[in-house]
């Protein structure tokens, strides 16, 4: 036992000595060399001839060389006493590198991600690096089903060809999109702010159900803005969850937000710290008044108006921020908004400098900015300019980022991601007046990266055929002047309510401009020919009297005044639209035509929400020129619930073909209120419409019947916004008529956009 234990210690003395003492080595050999050079082992080794090395700098000199990735198997040899030999195998080159599989995206974004490339070493551990980028690159636009497989292909004179082979697999889809923490607004209120969609069968057109990580983080954003320009200025996202499947191909979305109370705006102070600011002049910037709700856009609205106004008066270097001071008293809160103007550093922007518009031109995103290379920096007017290119929604993701160059110019960096700006929109639908229909149309809101918007819409039903081409230059001659062009079909069909069918056809070139984000004029000039045709025998003799075409020459304009919260789903604020055109530059008929537009909304208790509106029209011929039938109002179906279209009115005692008015006047209450089913987006109403129409020209009472009584309906309806599109069904009851009005008890419009 003890000779065995005196044995394992002598030898490993001898070791011990062995490593100490370490080997001679009087020459190196390397072997298995094709293009690299001897010299460059050996300056990668360390390790000079003729000298003892130790096992120490033998272990360092091979890791040293099998780091540098340039050989895939080496071996020391040191059993010749005068001779290193050191043996390799070289990794191949890449000869070509290709991806093979990829449908849904282009080779030049893996190429950008990937490290190996044509001419690059074969290295395994980078491959399968790159197969991680690969990956990755998948899984941020949504498909976390996707494998990478590399494979080579060997070639002559140690050469390889690199093949990511590619199974993209599905896009994982949303499943599911809840909210936690909302009580002011349900889940289905909240789901239409959001860019995220679930999954539905008729999104196939859209990839708002496919998971994107970078768009859900957008969707915070986008929840925060909604609430905090609806008074609730404490809102937070305090965790948005994505869970993934077991099979990896849908996710679930939780957003748990935390709304906070609703504030009514109590005071408003503007306070100086810049000397010779005039803050009197300053409230005239503001947006908003004392027992409004809050309202951030206003208020980012309010800082970008002063700080304009500011530096026209000499003051460049100002920075305008605001100040909250809260207070919630029996679940009801108040605050108190001060705009401090302070003095910011003296920088001015060098340059702007755009990346990632490869398709879309850099002048279409320059004329967005507010502030110009030269410009003092402000940082109010950088804040606009990237809300003013985030609102062309022509990009996914809009970053903008300032790099100081010296000590008092910078660079703002502005990187945009686009996203596709063409849709493909096909409609099938119902509704009481025109029966089935079925509608389908193009848009490209960025026509050939200059930002311009063209439009194909085709349109046929029982009732109406129309067919329309639209053009529209948002920046007319470079200045913010919108001008379009529109040319366009209709036909109608009137034999119902009159006995006889029209068919317009024509033109329109139009003009718009804002005078401030809420304030909007118009104007328009139109052309077109209007026929009335298959005018049937039994037809009324005011009928036959216009039977043929008649060509229209005219110009309008309209001035609108747009206070709503939102235009799709508005909860609070008013509009009020004027409009007016006159015919007779020439062509067969001469008017005057004015119309007015008023809505109010109010919502109570978060969830019901009034509409008030009143709506009135005035035309008039001139030079002799009765008003034709087809310009005149008529008054029933969409704009008078309980009555059939053009149900109300003079009408012909002989053939009851409604004639129109020359005047109308049309208005009610409505009131939307949920009936607990949030979930599906169905909400109730209840509306009292009242209205009234005047008398066409040439009026005859013995021929016609007319009378001025003003018209009331009661009902009820639903609005569901259903997986196919909107969905209007009403039930009105006339409660003031005469007796030759004609009622229409149920009305459904039915209708979709994918």
């Amino acid at each position: 036992m003890k000779k065995g234990i005196y044995a394992g210690l002598l030898m490993s003395w001898i070791a011990f000595q062995a490593n100490a003492a370490g080997y001679y080595v009087k020459n190196i050999e390397v072997n298995g060399l094709q293009r690299v050079e001897k010299e460059t082992v050996l300056a990668y080794l360390n390790l000079k001839q003729n000298r003892n090395i130790s096992q120490d700098e033998l272990d360092n000199s091979f890791k040293n060389l099998y780091a540098t990735g340039l050989f895939s198997d080496i071996d020391f040899d040191v059993s010749d006493k005068n001779t290193l030999k050191i043996n390799v195998k070289e990794n191949p080159i890449i000869g070509k590198r290709a991806f093979d599989g990829n449908d849904k995206i282009a080779d030049r974004t893996l190429e950008s991600e990937v490290q190996l490339g044509p001419r690059s070493i074969y290295d395994k551990a980078k491959v399968q690096q790159d197969v991680q980028r690969i990956l990755d690159v998948y899984r941020k636009t949504g498909r976390y089903a996707v494998t990478v497989e590399p494979k080579i292909i060997e070639r002559e004179d140690n050469r390889v060809d690199l093949i990511y082979e590619i199974d993209e697999g599905t896009a994982a889809k949303i499943d599911k999109i809840n909210f936690i923490g909302n009580t002011h607004y349900s889940n289905s209120d909240l789901r239409d702010e959001i860019m995220s969609r679930e999954s539905r069968w008729y999104r196939f057109f859209s990839s708002a159900d496919e998971y994107d990580a970078e768009k859900m983080d957008y969707d915070k954003e986008m929840l925060r803005r909604f609430y905090t320009t609806h008074g609730y200025a404490d809102f937070n996202v305090e965790s948005a969850v994505a869970e993934l499947s077991d099979d990896n191909k849908s996710f679930i979305l939780t957003f748990t937000v935390d709304e906070g109370p609703r504030y009514e705006v109590r005071n408003i102070n503007i306070i100086s710290q810049v000397e010779g600011v005039n803050t009197d002049r300053l409230y005239k910037d503001v947006e908003f008044s004392k027992g409004d709700w809050y309202n951030s856009e206003d208020v980012e609205k309010s800082i970008s108006a002063m700080t304009e106004r500011l530096g026209k008066k000499g003051f460049a270097f100002v920075d305008v921020v605001t100040d909250l001071n809260r207070d919630v008293v029996d679940g009801k809160g108040k605050v108190d908004v001060t705009f401090i103007v302070n003095e910011s550093e003296r920088m001015f922007v060098n340059r702007i400098n755009i990346t990632g518009n490869d398709r879309t031109m850099d002048e279409v995103i320059r004329r967005e900015f507010r502030i110009d290379e030269g410009d003092a920096l402000n940082i109010s007017k950088l804040r606009d300019s990237r809300r003013n290119i985030e609102n062309l929604n022509y990009f996914s993701k809009v970053d903008m980022q300032t790099d100081v160059i010296s000590d008092n110019k910078v660079n703002i960096n502005t990187v945009v991601e686009e996203k596709s700006t063409g849709y493909f929109n096909v409609g099938v639908g119902y509704s009481t007046t025109n029966g089935a229909l079925v509608r389908a149309g193009i848009v490209e809101n960025n026509f050939r990266g200059k930002g311009q918007e063209l439009g194909f819409n085709v349109g046929v039903s029982e009732k109406n055929k129309d067919y329309s081409i639209s053009f529209t230059e948002p920046y007319f001659l470079g200045r913010r002047l919108s001008a379009g062009i529109d040319l366009f079909m209709e036909d109608q069909d009137y034999e119902d309510e009159a006995s006889y069918d029209t068919r317009t056809i024509g033109g329109r070139t139009r003009f718009g401009w804002k005078y401030t984000d809420r304030l909007y004029h118009f104007v328009r000039y139109n052309l077109s020919e209007n026929e009335i045709k298959n005018v049937k025998d039994y037809a009324s003799e005011f009928v036959k009297a216009e039977e043929g075409k008649a060509t229209t020459s005219s110009v309008g304009q309209t001035l609108v005044y747009d206070k709503r919260d939102s235009s799709v789903n508005p909860k609070e604020g008013y509009y009020v639209s004027l409009g007016h055109d006159i015919s007779g530059l020439g062509g067969d008929t001469k008017y005057n035509k004015f119309d007015v537009k008023l809505s109010k909304f109010y919502t109570v208790f978060d969830h019901y929400t009034f509409r008030f509106f009143a709506n009135g029209g005035y035309i008039a011929g001139y030079g002799g020129k009765d008003v034709r039938m087809s310009d005149r109002y008529y008054l029933g179906g969409a704009n008078m619930r309980g009555f059939e279209s053009a149900g109300i009115g003079a009408r012909d005692r002989r053939t009851g073909d409604a004639l129109g008015g020359n005047w109308m006047v049309y208005s009610g209450t409505e009131l939307t209120f949920p009936i607990g089913l949030d979930e599906l987006g169905v909400k109730g109403r209840l509306f009292w419409d009242v209205g009234t129409i005047g008398k066409p020209d040439n009026f005859d009472e013995y021929k016609i019947a007319y009378s001025g009584l003003v018209r009331q309906s009661v009902g009820f309806g639903f609005d569901w916004l259903s997986p196919m599109g909107r969905i209007n069904l009403d039930f009105g009851f006339p409660i003031v008529k005469t007796d030759y009005d004609e009622k229409e008890v149920f009305r459904l419009n039915f209708g979709t956009s994918l």
